[in-house]
């Protein structure tokens, strides 16, 4: 876990970065107490080939939009 100002994380902000892709956790600060903590998202997603292959991979509605938008 690594601490940081305010004024500091907005001066090394891309190395900060760096550090979180790392696998660290940022800690800010204000005027001595914790305001925000950065943290990685963990693992990346897989992009989706295209979104074609996505459609299909749906289940299909037996209504249309309209109509499922009409109920509610």
């Amino acid at each position: 876990m690594y601490t940081v100002t305010v004024a500091e994380a907005k001066a090394r902000l891309s190395e900060l970065l760096k550090q979180v892709e790392a696998g660290e956790e940022v800690m800010i600060t204000r005027r001595g107490k914790l305001i925000a903590r950065i943290k990685g998202i963990g693992k990346k997603y897989k992009p989706v080939p295209s979104l074609a292959d996505l459609r299909g991979k749906l289940p299909q509605s037996k209504s249309s939009l309209t109509e499922t938008l009409r109920k509610v």
